[in-house]
């Protein structure tokens, strides 16, 4: 909620339209002939221009989009005639003028080429295996962690810290070796201080003979069962595999499992938001340089973008009015009731309830200890506070349940 403390990427980073229309053309001329490498171009310029923070970002966003430029000249010949080609030039062009960027200069570095695939068959497959290789290797199984990010947003950290966060624009949830999440905040409405998780996207690290680089982008009433490249797995490569998106529940629930890194993700919308869960095994989850350091699944919120859940006494809807329609779904008075009350006395949306519900039965299943499954912290919600509007909360018992 608020105004974010942090400066922003280029405007374009948070809205690439020209990116997102060439990846959906391409998957509509899937005819074209598969020389034409503009999806490997286009993959790279995601990759570099994600995490772009700093003063030095604006250099970063140029050196991008010429490497960028680079790349769809290479392969220029082989991809003549296909539309998501053409697509992707004329929209570098347009970004680099409206950026101020030159032509000529340095580019990125390019990626390092992940190793050849290793053929030895079962033997390429147990590696791809994490938890199986994990036991080989340890003689015990691998022990997990887990992370939520929900409502208006809330943060439930590795290490069972709990955060309510004053963030709007782009926050990285995790930044490690295998994996990048990024969570974009926007307000509720218009003009309001209310803030949910709009957008989310995803980038599974190229890994060994495991999968092809993918990138999993979601956004309100967009919840796609598959990878930005069309796929559903990791590829073809041996363990391709091991990582998969499963629908539970058609634009509401999807499920990515990643059994390479001991990793599951779920995706959920509620009303006009979206939340994020995670189960990662604990070495994966702690695979991260001091370069890295913020991540909101690791550390929180920063301590100047946390607020407390008792300024939900002065929201939209009366406390009371709130708690009682999120007692219906949340039973036990924890920090999912709290952040439930908050959210829903704060900006008024009944669908909050349902928010905090998803987030509580995604804990239920990957907590390693369901001892830890509720967290209870006192003097951070909002009071009891008696009121004679029994109609008024007959009416938002009776929207909830429309």
């Amino acid at each position: 909620m608020g105004k974010l403390a942090c400066s922003q990427s280029p405007g374009q980073l948070e809205n690439p339209s020209f990116f997102l229309r060439a990846l959906f053309l391409l998957l509509f001329f899937r005819h074209v002939s598969s020389q034409c490498k503009i999806l490997r171009c286009n993959s790279e310029y995601v990759a570099a221009t994600l995490n772009l923070r700093g003063s030095s970002r604006n250099t970063a966003y140029c050196n991008a989009l010429r490497s960028y430029s680079h790349c769809t000249r290479k392969t220029a010949r082989t991809c003549r005639g296909d539309l998501a080609y053409h697509s992707a030039v004329h929209g570098i062009e347009d970004l680099m003028i409206q950026n101020n960027c030159s032509k000529e200069g340095p580019t990125s570095p390019p990626r390092p080429r992940p190793p050849a695939p290793n053929h030895q068959g079962f033997e390429s497959l147990d590696i791809c295996n994490y938890e199986k290789s994990f036991l080989y290797k340890h003689g015990q199984p691998p022990s997990y962690q887990h992370c939520a990010a929900f409502g208006d947003p809330h943060i439930r950290t590795f290490h069972d810290d709990f955060h309510t966060c004053r963030v709007e624009g782009s926050w990285p949830l995790l930044d490690n070796d295998y994996l990048f999440v990024q969570a974009t905040s926007s307000p509720v409405v218009k003009g309001s201080n209310a803030t949910v998780t709009s957008k989310l996207t995803i980038i599974f690290k190229n890994m060994k003979e495991c999968i092809d680089q993918k990138v999993y982008q979601a956004e309100i009433d967009n919840l796609p069962a598959a990878f930005e490249d069309g796929s559903v797995n990791g590829g073809e490569r041996p363990g391709g595999s091991s990582l998969a998106i499963r629908e539970r529940s058609p634009g509401r629930h999807v499920e990515i499992r990643a059994e390479y890194i001991g990793t599951t993700i779920a995706v959920r919308q509620a009303g006009r938001q979206l939340s994020f869960s995670i189960r990662a095994a604990e070495e994966v989850a702690r695979a991260f340089t001091e370069e890295q350091d913020l991540q909101l699944c690791v550390g929180g919120c920063p301590r100047s973008q946390r607020i407390s859940r008792s300024e939900c006494c002065h929201g939209r809807v009366a406390a009371e009015t709130a708690r009682a329609l999120c007692k219906e779904m949340l039973p036990v008075e924890d920090v999912y009731f709290q952040s439930c009350v908050f959210d829903v006395a704060t900006s008024g949306d009944a669908n909050f309830t349902m928010a905090a519900h998803g987030a509580l039965e995604d804990a239920r299943v990957f907590l390693p200890n369901a001892e830890k499954l509720h967290i209870f912290q006192t003097g951070t919600g909002c009071p009891h506070v008696s009121s004679s509007s029994s109609f008024l909360l007959l009416l938002a018992s009776i929207f909830l349940h429309l």
